[in-house]
């Protein structure tokens, strides 16, 4: 446990992706191969499910230190996380307790179908025999609330940098179906249980924000231009008959869409082709918001495949039979692609994407405007001659997004943030009026220079009003204007509706509390194109 806790603290103590890949490498140096495995399973969310109800590891806390709830509660409102809080309260250890991650896991494994009583002894001799941080991560792997700052793609590069294997072969070895039980690290990692070679995807190309006048761009019959639509990038990849699909975010998400499985079937060449998954009934896109039921899923449901049918919109085909042709012109890739799409009837949700038709630079802004119509987030500008790139390189590929929605809304409640900003408010809950009351619309963080969450923060600790753990009421008095990217009807919130990736625009100290949007205004941006 020493060595994942020192692993852990060189972690949490820098921003930086490359210090954290550098404290993983030397991990993987010289952790024993089980550790290794179980690092990989706990960072790429196959830890087991939680042994011991939380509530319980609390009362033996608060019966250790003698603390009463009340004070226990203030603790816990003050720190902001239970299992730290927990770690912090508990008295030094009275001995050592030397073992491995793979055998404190094993333990927890099996500690899931013992009694109350075998797993308060288990708990507290642990409790006994480790110090600080290693009590604070054993709490977090006990608790079933294990996360920390590595993404997968960290994760993966870290994996690469050590062995040399390519980072796509990695991530597909560590998401694919293993146990750490019945695999070796060196099997593992080089995709013994998984055929590579089939289902290889490539480094999606990337656009930037459009930053200039378009007449800048040039000539206009130089370009080709798309929709941007709001779904998730996704390349489809169909090699000697089999056929995988990998998200922009470097996922295996085949099992996930299984009616673009049955469609690439029809075709009987082999390709890579990059699109965009979208939500389509009707054979018209449906909103973000109606993918997301869709996503992470590790079963569909028949009644989830009817409510929220999945379709394709193909952009470009970076592979033909073998041939990478990723270097070829745009214009010649999209002919290539229209060929294909033209050989073969194919059901309505898997399409090729349609290009906008224009004469001169300036038909495009009206065209951008009426993207919300269509349930798009603005256009793409692709120059003909452009090869895809790995990643993004400017001049080419260029995203002209329509400018974002915005409401002003009054800040209702107040958190603390964590790591270097555990000791200011910066994670925000605002409201909008409906009726004689107030109803939350949406939770932000960003959008705020430092300078003023401290000083929100400040306001704060002289107008909360009540606390719930680490969050704070106050008083509706802050009003800010929130800006988002699409909004829709939702059953899942008070308010009936779901904003998309909402931020803070600005702080509007130039608006009373009694002047912000009301529910029924909100709701009107819905059907405003």
């Amino acid at each position: 446990m020493k060595l994942f806790s020192n692993l852990i603290s060189a972690i949490e103590i820098t921003n930086k992706t490359s210090a954290k890949i550098e404290a993983l490498v030397n991990y993987f140096k010289i952790a024993p191969d089980k550790d290794k495995l179980w690092l990989i399973a706990l960072f790429t969310g196959k830890r087991p499910s939680r042994p011991v109800k939380t509530t319980l590891m609390r009362e033996w806390c608060m019966e250790i230190t003698n603390l009463p709830e009340w004070l226990f509660l203030e603790s816990y409102s003050t720190v902001g996380d239970l299992g730290e809080t927990m770690a912090l309260l508990l008295p030094e250890p009275s001995h050592k307790l030397d073992l491995s991650l793979h055998e404190w896991m094993t333990e927890l494994k099996t500690l899931k179908s013992k009694s109350d009583k075998e797993k308060k002894a288990f708990v507290l001799e642990a409790w006994s025999g480790l110090d600080q941080q290693e009590c604070l991560i054993f709490n977090k792997l006990i608790g079933g609330s294990f996360r920390i700052g590595v993404s997968k793609k960290t994760l993966v590069n870290a994996l690469a940098k050590l062995t040399n294997i390519d980072a796509n072969q990695l991530m597909h070895s560590i998401i694919g179906n293993w146990e750490v039980d019945t695999i070796s690290f060196e099997e593992l990692i080089h995709g013994s249980h998984i055929n590579y070679d089939n289902s290889k995807p490539y480094p999606f190309c990337l656009a930037y924000a459009l930053e200039k006048e378009l007449y800048e761009l040039g000539e206009s019959n130089d370009w080709i231009i798309e929709q941007k639509w709001d779904g998730i990038r996704g390349q489809i990849v169909k090699r000697n008959n089999e056929i995988y699909i990998w998200s922009r975010g470097e996922e295996l998400v085949t099992k996930q869409f299984t009616e673009l499985v049955e469609a690439v079937n029809n075709f009987k060449d082999d390709f890579v082709i990059d699109g965009e998954i979208l939500a389509m009934k009707d054979n018209d896109v449906l909103l973000f918001n109606d993918l997301q039921k869709r996503l992470n899923r590790k079963n569909v449901t028949k009644k989830l495949l009817e409510e929220v049918p999945i379709g394709f919109y193909a952009y470009d085909i970076l592979e033909y039979n073998g041939d990478d042709i990723r270097e070829l012109p745009f214009e010649d890739r999209r002919k290539r692609l229209e060929s294909i799409f033209g050989s073969i009837a194919l059901p309505e949700h898997v399409q090729l994407s349609f290009l906008v038709e224009f004469n001169k630079w300036e038909e495009l802004h009206s065209i951008r405007n009426n993207s919300r119509a269509i349930n798009s987030e603005g256009l793409m500008l692709k120059q003909k001659k452009s090869p895809y790139h790995t990643g993004r390189k400017k001049g080419d590929w260029w995203k002209w997004k329509v400018d974002p929605l915005t409401i002003d809304a009054v800040m209702i409640y107040a958190q603390k943030g964590s790591g270097r900003r555990s000791s200011k408010y910066t994670d925000y809950t605002f409201a909008v009026k409906k009726d004689d009351a107030l109803v939350t619309v949406a939770k932000a963080y960003s959008g705020l220079t430092d300078k003023e969450i401290t000083e929100i923060s400040q306001w704060v600790n002289k107008n909360a009003i009540e606390k719930f753990g680490p969050v704070r009421t106050v008083k509706p008095e802050l009003v800010f204007e929130i800006a988002f990217e699409g909004i829709a009807l939702s059953n899942r919130h008070k308010s009936g509706v779901a904003l998309r990736f909402p931020r803070i625009s600005r702080w509007r100290k130039d608006k009373p509390a009694d002047e912000i949007d009301t529910i029924e205004t909100v709701k009107q941006l819905i059907t405003a194109p």
